[in-house]
């Protein structure tokens, strides 16, 4: 059985063909309608979600299975005490796949090693987020058409981001990928990303403290919040949430093709104004989250039959 617990979990050519079904699903959903028919989504939700927890049950709406989960730890028995191991025990008796998003790096991993059905992890603490990752792939494949030869900027909380850090480790896979990391010194990325992942693999990367000195030199910009939920003290976190905000004066900086992601909830740290910018396709990237997990699911489920 596979399980999802981090976009190292997916080899390149299983990414592609995760892709590559995506981008088919796009063309006609219609020819997937029922393919996972009778089939059942647990969604464990022990931390808020808006997009992650919706796209997941959307997609496998969109396939023809059914959903049951919780969008809290309050509204679950992990208020009782119950452990996330004998959660996924439970759970593996009433579903066929599950998604769980939890506030503990590493508690998605532990349900995976207990479970007798395949694990998605949907967000685990400052770690991973593998399926934004795919997402992140996939609006990038679409929209550049390529996923290589690119210089990608990653803007903002670049420590926390566990989405910066899911998307730095599938993109170093592919040839000539340049990283321009932009964010003030206390959110810089964590060392062990720095060593066991850029230097190790001998990735070209720069850290600066000015968004506008780079942008002429970005394919990619990938904005982040700076997020309150990962502070322990908050007037760090309010000395720190305003620190990079792209508004239509910076874009004028940037390509004419340059791209502007955001794995979203954005709080200000992309003006509204940038929305009516071309480039600005964050909304496009929630939709394809769709779609990308529902190709997700029926590799996970072996079920690629329509």
């Amino acid at each position: 059985m596979k399980h999802l617990i981090s976009p190292l979990d997916l080899s390149v050519s299983e990414l592609k063909e995760i892709l590559d079904l995506a981008g088919d699903i796009i063309l006609d959903p219609g020819k997937y309608a029922n393919v996972c028919h009778g089939k059942k989504l647990a969604t464990l939700f022990y931390e808020p979600s808006t997009r992650t927890r919706l796209s997941f049950e959307a997609a496998m709406l969109n396939l023809g299975g059914s959903v049951l989960g919780f969008s809290s730890a309050d509204s679950s028995s992990a208020a009782k005490g119950e452990s996330v191991a004998d959660t996924i025990r439970v759970i593996s008796s009433y579903a066929d796949i599950c998604a769980m998003r939890h506030p503990k790096e590493g508690a998605p991993l532990v349900a995976s090693t207990y479970s007798s059905i395949p694990v998605i992890n949907a967000g685990d603490g400052g770690h991973n987020h593998p399926t934004q990752t795919l997402t992140d792939l996939l609006t990038i494949q679409i929209l550049k058409g390529r996923l290589d030869n690119l210089t990608v900027g990653f803007c903002g909380d670049l420590k926390f981001g566990r989405t910066v850090h899911s998307l730095i480790n599938a993109l170093v896979r592919y040839e000539n990928i340049n990283f321009v990391l932009i964010s003030p010194d206390e959110l810089k990325i964590p060392t062990y990303l720095r060593e066991e992942v850029l230097d190790a693999n001998h990735v070209s990367y720069k850290e600066v403290k000015v968004l506008e000195e780079v942008m002429p030199q970005l394919d990619l910009l990938y904005m982040t919040r700076v997020q309150k939920e990962r502070f322990f003290n908050e007037e760090d976190y309010i000395r720190l949430k305003d620190s990079f905000i792209l508004d239509t004066k910076k874009m004028e900086y940037a390509k004419k093709d340059m791209l502007v992601l955001h794995p979203l909830p954005r709080v200000n740290e992309i003006a509204t104004e940038v929305d009516k910018d071309p480039r600005a396709v964050y909304f496009k990237q929630a939709e394809f989250g769709v779609y990308v997990r529902m190709a997700l699911i029926m590799k996970l489920l072996e079920d690629e039959s329509c």
